[in-house]
């Protein structure tokens, strides 16, 4: 049973946001810091990604791990205790999403790095893993 009234809920999940969010700002700085350059959210790319490095063909994704289904064992990857068909419906599309657009950019000659929300937590694993992702020649899906 949901703990709010349906016009709670509608204002709150209204509030959360698609782009420039907590997780993303953080990792925009992180990338800033280390010296790359970026462009942000281009809509001619499948699924908007959040950093776009034209030159290099590399993309990062920051992705949160309650919208995305980051995994089994990860802790915000929980569901909510109300509206069970309606949730598991809604991630598993935003799921099969994110693979039709990986495969698409893929395609089209991308390399992929998504950062999960949950890895934030860990500045330094996050520092390293996008210095490599970035600094790395070769065509693979990091994440």
């Amino acid at each position: 049973m949901d703990t709010l009234t349906p016009a709670e809920r509608s204002e709150r999940m209204g509030r959360i946001r698609s782009k420039d969010t907590e997780p993303e700002l953080m990792v925009r700085r992180l990338v800033h810091s280390l010296g790359f350059r970026y462009r942000l959210h281009n809509a001619k790319l499948p699924g908007k990604p959040d950093l776009v490095f034209g030159g290099r063909r590399k993309i990062i994704f920051v992705h949160g791990c309650f919208w995305h289904r980051h995994g089994r064992n990860c802790p915000l990857t929980r569901l909510p205790k109300s509206k069970l068909d309606f949730w598991r419906t809604k991630l598993d599309k935003n799921r099969e999403r994110d693979k039709r657009n990986f495969r698409s950019l893929h395609a089209a000659g991308w390399d992929i790095l998504v950062v999960w929300e949950c890895e934030l937590g860990n500045v330094e694993c996050v520092t390293e893993k996008i210095t490599t992702f970035l600094s790395e020649d070769g065509n693979a899906e990091v994440s």
